[in-house]
């Protein structure tokens, strides 16, 4: 016989297991938690294994019925898309959920469940299991409609009449790194431009908006109708959008009507564009008088180029004179002057006519006062022998107002010499066509209007070049100490995935 300690108020009473005989504290079943998790399992009715449906194209996982999800791994997401794949776990009650770490590539995901669950006359049993799903491929709706390759509700065409496409490398640049075309089905270049297909006009809305926005242009919308169901009132279009870049680009040389003129504040007939951005940046280098000309001021009163960058000479300085700041007083003109370049008189003679008996020395008026010394080497457009169509022109030509040359830009050496030293890089959208890009002159010609100009590739991303440049000798006398140079700082660190494994594996060895 047992007896009870009636002194020991805070002692509980005991009983055995009815199964095993185990000591135990009361219970309604009258059994120890092993013998009722053998008798017992609250988990039969939910599954031990599951299968999720993920796809690789736009890395989402299908949410029955149709719904397609972005979750990471091991995220709230993606838990709660395992949990409402489990049937029959609204008969217990879950007490905690938990992901069990596997190997990224395995193609497994296991989720630990804890749940409460009521048995045998009212007890409450915990019990803890696993739950493996495993992740089986299966391309989404939308992924499906991309690799049809024909398959688009909207199109955008981006087009640019003119001979140089510096325009369109500094737009490329500017879509990676705005990230606007993450919407896009296909990019499909052409001879005049860019074509960009979407499955939404919204889409294709976004992108006309953004081009709008960071290049002079305009555009024109139009629908074609593909079906209609006469039942439900639904008609099914297909959208075009065309935009048109204005026809000049950077360094090309304009000839500006008296209309025009007036409105941008009395700059001279003949400007250069120096600057290519969300407006056409004018400096008429005779006078330092700088202007902007918008896009809608542009299609008001086109104009296009007298003369493009293929058509540069080169010549060399002889001589170059500052003019001072009373003697600019004196130009027409009540526009805005640029600070940042300085006016000059400046005597040139053709670099193909240089020691020759019958050389000429030609005596011009320029911007680049503040680069320019005695035997640099300028590119300039040489107007006395040049054949050119224009009323306006013609009209100045018959006056004598013209300059036998206008400067342009400075040349710092060879360009082979630039393109071996250069230590960066910029990324493409097709990369497919980097190669084919490298070898274009245009290209070459906009990668070193980057390098010269600061504030033009404030909106470019430039990236470190992998391979080392090659080595040049210090005591070399045709290197330029003042060649035009990207910094380090303003350069990004390219991801490459490759590079960073065989680091990794280096360490490890």
């Amino acid at each position: 016989m047992e007896y009870m300690n009636l002194n020991d108020e805070g002692s509980q009473s005991r009983i055995l297991c009815c199964q095993c005989g185990a000591v135990i504290e009361p219970n309604p079943a009258n059994m120890c938690v092993a013998c009722l998790r053998t008798e017992v399992d609250i988990t039969a009715g939910i599954p031990k294994q599951g299968t999720l449906y993920f796809c690789k194209g736009c890395e989402r996982y299908l949410q029955p019925p149709s719904d397609w999800v972005s979750c990471a791994l091991e995220s709230r997401e993606l838990l709660s898309l395992c949990l409402k794949k489990l049937k029959g776990l609204n008969r217990v009650k879950l007490v905690d959920a938990g992901f069990v770490w596997t190997e990224p590539h395995s193609k497994r995901i296991k989720v630990r469940l804890t749940v409460h669950g009521e048995v045998l006359g009212g007890a409450i049993l915990q019990q803890v299991f696993i739950v493996e799903f495993t992740v089986n491929h299966q391309m989404c709706d939308d992924c499906h409609r991309t690799e049809a390759k024909d398959f688009w509700k909207a199109l955008v065409q981006v087009r640019q009449k003119a001979d140089n496409k510096k325009t369109f490398f500094y737009l490329e640049q500017l879509i990676l790194k705005h990230r606007a075309h993450e919407h896009t089905l296909g990019i499909k270049p052409i001879h005049e431009g860019l074509d960009f297909f979407y499955a939404t006009e919204s889409n294709a809305r976004k992108m006309v908006d953004f081009l709008v926005a960071v290049l002079p242009c305009r555009y024109q919308h139009s629908k074609k109708l593909i079906s209609h169901d006469i039942h439900s009132n639904i008609y099914n279009y297909k959208f075009t959008y065309s935009v048109e870049i204005v026809p000049v680009s950077k360094d090309s040389l304009v000839c500006l009507e008296k209309s025009t003129r007036h409105h941008l504040a009395g700059i001279g007939p003949l400007c250069l564009i120096y600057r290519v951005t969300n407006a056409l940046h004018l400096i008429d280098p005779s006078t330092g008088q700088v202007a902007e000309v918008s896009g809608q001021t542009f299609w008001r009163q086109p104009f296009r180029s007298i003369c493009d960058p293929k058509q540069l000479s080169q010549y060399i300085v002889m001589d170059i004179e500052p003019i001072r700041d009373e003697h600019r007083k004196q130009f027409p003109g009540q526009g805005a002057i640029s600070m940042k370049h300085v006016l000059a008189d400046a005597w040139v003679t053709k670099a193909s006519e240089l020691g020759a008996s019958d050389s000429n020395t030609i005596h011009t008026r320029t911007h680049l006062g503040h680069i320019l010394r005695p035997g640099d080497t300028v590119l300039g457009y040489a107007l006395s022998e040049s054949n050119v169509n224009n009323e306006q022109f013609e009209k100045l030509q018959s006056q004598g107002s013209l300059p036998d040359v206008v400067l342009v830009k400075k040349s710092y050496g060879e360009d082979g010499r630039r393109r071996r030293n250069r230590a960066w890089k910029l990324k493409h959208l097709a990369e497919d066509d980097m190669q084919l890009n490298m070898d274009h002159r245009d290209y070459q010609e906009f990668l070193e209007d980057l390098e010269e100009d600061p504030g033009y590739r404030q909106n470019v991303n430039i990236y470190k070049a992998n391979k080392a440049p090659c080595a040049v000798d210090v005591n070399d006398p045709d290197e330029d100490e003042t060649m035009p140079k990207i910094t380090l700082e303003e350069m990004l660190d390219d991801l490459d995935i490759a590079d960073d494994a065989d680091e990794e594996n280096a360490t490890m060895q």
